[in-house]
């Protein structure tokens, strides 16, 4: 068995092993010149093989996860070029250089605000996080006072010249109704868009983004220009974080869901349900602060709303119940009494006003703004002393403080300190500080520069009509209705009011006798002018009507000149006007002045007239006065007066609404 065993183990050796060729195919024999005869492989078969090999460890790799392919892909996604979240062929290109990286708009994922919000300033870190952050949406800011626009004007009883402050606050009607006010501006979030950051920090961020833009032709910037863009950036972003008021402490951080529930309410107009939620919160939580806070501005839109001032009364005592709460804010405190001032000033509660605004200046003594204010205050009462001595404080400590100036200034010029108060208005206006850009300091100043005979008056008479508070360089009157018809001199028929130009020139005599009657009886009757108006000389006048009413008993002492003139409403209706009797001395000389609105023209009947030296200028216009005759002018455009007489002139005023306005419009126009 054994022998046989080996036999075919012998036999097997003998086998001859097929061979390989040299184009893959196998051969019988050892063929080519090994001596041992093995077998041969070519590159292309080992290449085969290595790939086989290659494809059966990655079915192992993947089936035995031998690989954490996810942690791969994450890490990969960091290459990650065109947001689609992750790595692929596009992405290689850019690596490559192949092609430019496109990143989606801001917004256009919900995790990219999130990426967005974190560069921007936020609150505290001890805040209480969880609710929608509406706090920082609140602005505190509130601006004494604004110049009233068209539809809106205070009673101005000096007439041409009166104090620019004198009675603008005084917007409370006698049936109790909210009367109209301005409009407050719609902030983003008043308009129903609630966002994570404070406005200001948006603001001061966006404006930030729109320096940085590279214009349309980039040109290489240095790396100190870059520098300092960057820096002025992260000055503004710090500016504006610093600014973010905080009005909340800390109990209230923990009622921060409820608080911002009501706050929606408010801001999306629900005010009625959110003055039910936020006393709710008061009940609930009557050492809260910010509950009472945001029911003061609840009833304070409300107010607006129903046009109540009664319910603005409320909210004038919600906002003094918050400040007065213990562990108030600071910032919550000075943005409730501000408010509260703000409010006050539009009832016409202007010692009230003031004195929030004295609370608010001993509380924070440093707020130069809030200084500022109360000298507005001051002027708002007709204390132009009061008002002085604050401005005197605020320059000591802040020269440079352009609101200070131009109202310092406008006090030295009411003093009659003209050549003094020129530096001040002037550097005022130039420092572009929010407050200063009004109409009445550009007129103060230019009419400061016309009595100096500085011709530079009409450069800032030029800058104020572009600015839009004066309607040319003429016609410089500040309570105005838009859409007149201006122009300097006009004739009867333009006015349509013939009728009463005829009675007058009719019955001139009538009228001249009456008034010189009262000048030989009393002359006491005829009251010198107080307007600041003359640079010389003796100017009186006697006033029928005022205002639209009968001053006094002023028609006993010339019937028949007011019954002429009892069925003419036009002039007798005027609100915006006067009816009165003027003498003027010879050497008498009446500075280039505007009157203070375009609703009016103005009647001039000549009584006594001298034959040579009275004359009146309106823009570039000389006319002289006739007797029996009517001039009609609209006295919104500068006009001047000289009496270089040698005997006195005496002529009949007349002011008639201007005949464009509605019936309407003379029931509703305020006085002056």
């Amino acid at each position: 068995m054994a022998q046989r065993k080996n036999a075919k183990t012998h036999k097997k050796e003998a086998k001859t092993t097929p061979a390989e060729s040299k184009n893959g195919k196998r051969t019988e024999g050892g063929g080519g010149g090994d001596a041992g005869g093995g077998p041969k492989y070519s590159m292309f078969t080992w290449f085969v093989v290595l790939a086989l090999l290659g494809v059966w460890s990655s079915v192992a790799v993947v089936y035995f996860d031998i690989v954490d392919y996810d942690s791969v892909i994450g890490k990969l996604t960091a290459y990650d070029t065109d947001g689609d979240g992750d790595f692929d062929v596009e992405d290689a290109k850019v690596l490559l250089g192949l092609k430019q990286a496109e990143r989606p708009e801001e917004g256009d994922s919900p995790d990219e605000s999130t990426v967005l919000e974190s560069d921007l300033p936020s609150a505290s870190d001890d805040e209480v996080s969880g609710s929608q952050d509406v706090e920082s949406e609140i602005q505190a800011a509130v601006p004494l006072p604004l110049l009233v626009d068209d539809d809106f004007v205070p009673d101005h009883p000096r007439g041409d010249s009166g104090h620019p402050y004198e009675d603008e606050a005084d917007t409370i009607d006698s049936t109790g109704v909210l009367v109209e006010e301005p409009p407050p501006q719609e902030s983003e979030v008043e308009s129903g868009k609630y966002l994570t950051s404070s406005k200001v920090t948006q603001e001061a961020v966006g404006e930030a983004e729109k320096q940085s833009e590279p214009p349309a032709e980039p040109e290489p910037q240095s790396e100190t220009s870059t520098k300092t863009e960057k820096q002025a950036e992260d000055q503004l972003k710090e500016k504006a974080k610093k600014k973010k008021p905080k009005l909340l402490n800390k109990f209230d951080k923990t009622i921060k869901a409820e608080i911002d529930a009501a706050e929606k309410l408010r801001k999306k107009g629900k005010l009625e349900e959110a003055l039910r939620a936020f006393e709710v919160l008061v009940q609930k939580y009557p050492q809260s602060p910010r509950a009472r806070y945001g029911r003061a501005q609840a009833e304070d839109d409300l107010a607006d709303k129903l046009r109540s001032n009664d319910m603005l009364q409320k909210a004038i005592n919600s906002y003094r119940e918050a400040a007065e709460l213990p562990d108030v804010t600071s910032d919550l405190l000075k943005a409730a009494l501000k408010r509260r001032a703000e409010r006050q000033q539009f009832l016409g509660r202007i010692r009230g006003c003031l004195a929030t605004l004295q609370k608010l200046v001993q509380i924070f003594p440093e707020d130069i703004s809030l200084k500022n204010d109360l000298g507005v205050g001051h002027l708002l009462l007709g204390d132009n002393k009061g008002a002085k001595k604050v401005y005197e404080e605020v320059l000591a400590v802040a020269p440079g403080n352009g609101f200070a100036k131009v109202h310092y200034g406008f006090i030295l010029k009411a003093e009659n300190k003209i050549a003094e108060s020129i530096s001040y208005l002037k550097e005022g206006l130039e420092s572009g500080e929010p407050g200063t850009d009004d109409g009445r300091f550009y007129f103060h100043l230019g009419d400061a520069l016309q009595r100096v005979g500085d011709s530079s008056a009409y450069h800032w008479y030029e800058l104020g009509h572009k600015r839009g508070h004066f309607a040319s360089v003429w016609q410089r009157s500040l309570y105005n209705v838009d859409g007149l018809k201006a122009q300097p001199w006009w004739t009867p028929k333009e006015t349509g009011y013939t009728d009463l130009v005829k009675t007058l020139e009719r019955n001139w005599k009538t009228i001249r006798d009456e008034a010189l009657a009262v000048m030989d009886q009393n002359t006491g009757l005829f009251l010198p002018e107080e307007e600041n108006l003359r640079e010389k000389g003796e100017w009186g006048q006697y006033t029928l009507w005022q205002q639209g009413r009968k001053a006094g008993n002023a028609c006993q002492g010339v019937p028949k000149t007011c019954s002429l003139l009892e069925r003419y409403t036009e002039a007798t209706g005027c609100k915006r006007g006067q009816i009165k009797f003027s003498v003027m001395q010879p050497g008498t000389h009446v500075w280039p002045h505007t009157g203070p609105t375009n609703c009016r023209l103005r009647m001039h009947l000549g009584l006594v007239i001298p034959k040579q030296g009275c004359r009146i200028r309106c823009t570039n216009q000389t006319r002289e006065w006739e007797e029996g005759k009517v001039l009609i002018f609209d006295d919104s455009f500068e006009h001047e007066v000289w009496q270089d007489a040698e005997s006195f002139r005496l002529i009949f005023i007349v002011d008639v609404w201007h005949p464009e306005l509605t019936s309407h419009q003379r029931q509703t126009l305020s006085s002056i």
